[in-house]
């Protein structure tokens, strides 16, 4: 079955640090780039960040530049979004998915792609 699911979510104070985890089954996520993309309650979806499949490029929003880091490991078939400098607005749901990094970053759909989204994980960032 091919999917993508994520982890590492939680409550966490302003200033502090999460590290989530994309993992992909069912296909290689290496040839492939993968976005991570959030939405806050009561908001639309936004990007975050995008890794390359090919060139392992990398590319951010300007909201999280210098603060947030996406990585992968090919052999763990994982892509990673090393979260540091939190705060109250990077609440939201995070979810990962098959994407073109544009820019803009965007989820990819079509018949002719591998459309896949992970349920996602929350993130709450709170004093």
């Amino acid at each position: 079955q091919v999917q993508l699911v994520e982890s590492g979510g939680g409550l966490v104070q302003p200033g502090g640090s999460l590290r989530l985890s994309c993992s992909a089954s069912g296909f290689t996520s290496a040839n492939f780039a993968i976005g991570w993309f959030r939405q806050a309650p009561g908001k639309g979806g936004e990007a975050v960040s995008c890794v390359s499949g090919s060139t392992t490029g990398t590319h951010y929003v300007d909201s999280v530049k210098g603060r947030f880091t996406i990585s992968r490991d090919n052999a763990k078939n994982t892509v990673y979004l090393q979260m540091d400098s939190l705060r109250p607005e990077d609440t939201a749901i995070y979810y990962c998915a098959t994407a073109d990094c544009g820019p803009p970053i965007r989820e990819i759909h079509g018949a002719q792609y591998l459309e896949v989204r992970g349920p996602g994980t929350q993130v709450t960032v709170s004093s």
